[in-house]
């Protein structure tokens, strides 16, 4: 959004797959100047921007892949190109009167033509509300963890100075070592509230003063959340004041669940939309719970635990490989 004396300017974004936001803002901002500079229109300012900063979350690191003229220039064409296409064709079809859901639909239906593996899948954020909340999601967030590096001991039960608790899971990196609250809602809008940083605070004093008594051999120096939805902004003052670690929707900026997710492809079985709910949890009832672990595992064995028809694995095991592929 940009804002001179005559008039407000504000485009959208371009869908690409988030590897690190870290460089994003301030490539944004030096393409923004530059054009301004260059007297380019604020439109055209703001689409390169956009674009630039589009190019550079899809590369680890500060300093790799930061966009030339040249790569912003053939980013811009090439999705331009082909938005143009879709406005064109969805606007020769609107009518007075029509509904917004309508709308969507035709604009999910031509993306699909671009993408195709995209009419197979649900929104991300969606899908983790699908999930069942025991043990499957806890599950999912102590793959999710060990996938990026942590140690990860789950389902602890652990000695503090008032009493044993029972915890996510027990979870290290770095020399840090933090006892991992995990919360999911079923509702995705839902935001997860300041009585789970209390209780999260709660445990990590209690299981470190039994670690100072010598009550257990844990020496626990954080404690996380993980969950599916964004904290309220009282949980979050509480979480940053007493500092807890939070892993949620859209944070922490530079390594939130979705990037998580996305990096390391592992994407919940919810994320397939023609997935029925018998099917879904009898895959979960066999420890199935990801897409990858659907590509991995031999046919035969898979129809064995489950009991799915073999025909429908087949077709579900070949929708999970596209998804994989076209979420690069």
């Amino acid at each position: 959004m940009a804002v001179d004396n005559e008039k407000c300017y504000q485009i959208g974004t371009y869908s690409v797959r988030v590897v690190n936001t870290v460089g994003a803002g301030d490539v944004c901002a030096a393409v923004f100047w530059d054009g301004l500079y260059r007297k380019l229109g604020i439109e055209e300012v703001l689409q390169r921007a956009a674009a630039a900063s589009s190019i550079k979350v899809q590369t680890p690191g500060a300093k790799k892949g930061l966009p030339d003229n040249e790569q912003i220039g053939k980013f811009f064409d090439e999705k331009g190109k082909k938005a143009e296409e879709i406005i064109d064709k969805i606007e020769n079809r609107i009518y007075d009167g029509i509904e917004t859901k309508k709308i969507l639909q035709m604009v999910f239906r031509e993306l699909s033509k671009y993408k195709p593996a995209i009419k197979h899948q649900i929104d991300l954020r969606k899908a983790l509300s699908l999930m069942q909340p025991q043990p499957d999601f806890e599950r999912f967030v102590q793959v999710l963890l060990s996938e990026h590096g942590y140690e990860v001991s789950p389902n602890q039960i652990v000695r503090g100075r008032c009493g044993e608790h029972e915890v996510d899971a027990i979870a290290a990196k770095d020399g840090q070592t933090y006892t991992v609250e995990v919360k999911h809602h079923y509702k995705h809008h839902t935001p997860t509230g300041f009585d789970v940083s209390r209780i999260a605070r709660a445990v990590f004093e209690d299981v470190t003063e039994g670690y100072d008594l010598g009550l257990n051999s844990m020496k626990i120096t954080q404690a996380m959340i993980v969950c599916n939805t964004k904290l309220s902004e009282h949980a979050r003052r509480y979480a940053r004041c007493r500092g807890i670690y939070h892993i949620g929707w859209s944070s922490p900026p530079e390594h939130d669940l979705q990037t998580m997710i996305e990096e390391k492809k592992l994407y919940p079985i919810t994320y397939l939309k023609s997935l029925k709910p018998a099917t879904r949890k009898s895959l979960a009832s066999a420890g199935i719970i990801l897409l990858k672990q659907l590509t991995q595992k031999k046919l035969d064995e898979l129809q064995k635990e489950t009991r799915i028809p073999r025909d429908t694995l087949e077709t579900i095991i070949q929708t999970a490989k596209s998804l994989l592929s076209e979420n690069k």
